[in-house]
C-alpha cells in the first residue's frame, strides 16, 4: 500500500495518484486531501474521478465522497469499454480526463469515458486546449486519443458533456529537448449564444489576431463559435506552433471583462513563454510527468511550480525516478531510469 500525504498538490495529486495506482497495479491511500485549502477534502470532480477509476480498474475504494479528507483505492486490473462520470457541478472535465489519459499506454482494448460537468472553466485547461494542443503533442509520441464535445459547460452551472476516447498505444520516449522559433498560430474563440449579440467571440479572435501579428507570429487558422450553454461564458485559446510542437495559451471571459482584455491576457502569456527556454507551456509542464515516469524523456519546462514539485515527490513515493535538471537555461524534467523494485 502506497501512502500519500495529500495536504499539498491539490486535486492534481489525487488524479496522478489514481493514474499511477492503476498503471502500477498498487493500492494507494491519500490522506489530508487538499488540507492546505480553505475548503479541504474531495470536491465533486475529485470524487467522480475516484468512482470512475474504480469502475475502470475494478478497484475497491473507500472515502470517495465529497468533502472526504482521505481515500483508499485498490485496483485489480484494467478494463476497456465505455464509462460515465457525473460530476454534478461545473467541475473540470479536462482535469478529470487527465486521470485516465496515461492509461492509453497500458490498456488492451479501447476505453472511452463520457463526463458531465464543466468543459471550459477557470483554473483548468479548456477543451479547445485539450483538442488542439495537449492531444496533438502526445500523438507525436504514439498516444492514440481523441476528445469530442457534445455540449459546452461554463461556470457556474456546468451542464457540459464530453467524451475521451483512448486506444491501446505504444508510447515512445518524450523527447522535447529542442525548441525552435514560433512559426505560426491558430486562434480558437468560443462564447455562449447569449453573448453573440455583443460579438464576444469575434472580438476575442480579432484582438488575438492583432496581438499575434504584433508579435511577428502569423495566424494561419481562426475558428469562432457560439454555443448553447446553461451559463454565459467565453474562452480564448491560441495554439502557437513551435518547430512542429504546439504550445497553448488560454484565458476566460468574465462579467465586466472586455473581450479585448481576454486576448491581451493570452498575448502576455505567449510573450512570457517566448522569453523562456521551455519546450512546453505551463499546462503541460506538470501533466506530462506520469508519461515521463513510464516512457522516459526530457522536457524543458517554464518554471518549477508547486504542482511540479508535489508530482515529483509523488512519483518518488511510487518508486519512479523522474528528476529535475537545473543545469541548463530552463529547468528540465528527466525520466530515464526503470522503476525501482526494492
Amino acid at each position: 500500500m502506497v501512502e500519500i500525504n495529500g495536504s499539498e498538490g491539490g486535486g492534481q495529486l489525487v488524479r496522478s495518484a489514481l493514474a499511477l495506482s492503476m498503471l502500477d497495479g498498487e493500492p494507494v491511500t491519500v490522506t489530508d486531501i487538499r488540507g492546505d485549502r480553505s475548503t479541504p477534502g474531495l470536491k465533486p470532480q475529485h470524487a467522480a474521478a475516484v468512482r470512475t477509476a474504480a469502475s475502470v480498474a475494478d478497484a475497491a475504494i473507500d472515502g470517495a465522497v465529497v468533502e472526504s479528507d482521505s481515500v483508499s483505492f485498490a485496483p485489480d486490473g484494467l478494463s476497456g469499454g465505455h464509462y460515465e462520470a457525473e460530476i454534478g457541478t461545473a467541475g473540470s472535465l479536462t482535469l478529470l480526463f487527465d486521470t485516465f489519459l496515461p492509461l492509453a499506454a497500458a490498456i488492451d482494448e479501447p476505453l472511452s469515458i463520457t463526463a458531465a460537468g464543466g468543459t471550459d472553466v477557470k483554473w483548468s485547461p479548456p477543451l479547445s486546449y485539450y483538442r488542439s494542443v495537449k492531444l496533438p503533442v502526445l500523438r507525436q509520441f504514439g498516444v492514440a486519443a481523441a476528445v469530442e464535445c457534445e455540449r459546452t459547460g461554463f461556470y457556474p452551472a456546468g451542464g457540459g458533456r464530453a467524451t475521451l476516447h483512448l486506444w491501446p498505444s505504444t508510447v515512445s520516449e518524450l523527447d522535447l529537448s529542442r525548441r525552435g522559433p514560433a512559426t505560426s498560430a491558430r486562434v480558437f474563440s468560443k462564447a455562449s449564444a447569449a453573448l453573440a449579440e455583443g460579438e464576444v467571440a469575434d472580438r476575442q479572435a480579432d484582438a488575438a489576431t492583432d496581438a499575434l501579428e504584433g508579435l511577428g507570429i502569423e495566424p494561419v487558422e481562426r475558428r469562432t463559435t457560439y454555443v448553447t450553454s446553461d451559463s454565459p461564458g467565453s474562452v480564448l485559446t491560441v495554439r502557437v506552433d513551435v518547430a512542429g510542437t504546439p504550445a497553448g495559451f488560454d484565458a476566460y471571459g468574465a462579467p465586466s471583462k472586455p473581450a479585448e482584455a481576454v486576448a491581451n491576457e493570452v498575448a502576455d502569456r505567449i510573450r512570457w513563454f517566448r522569453e523562456s527556454e521551455a519546450a512546453v507551456d505551463p499546462h503541460l509542464a506538470d501533466q506530462l510527468l506520469v508519461f515521463l515516469a513510464f516512457v522516459g524523456g526530457r522536457v524543458p519546462i517554464p518554471k518549477v511550480s508547486d504542482h511540479v514539485s508535489s508530482s515529483l515527490a509523488l512519483l518518488e513515493t511510487f518508486g519512479h525516478d523522474v528528476t529535475l535538471d537545473r543545469s541548463g537555461e530552463a529547468p528540465t524534467l528527466v525520466g530515464d531510469r526503470p522503476r525501482r523494485t526494492d
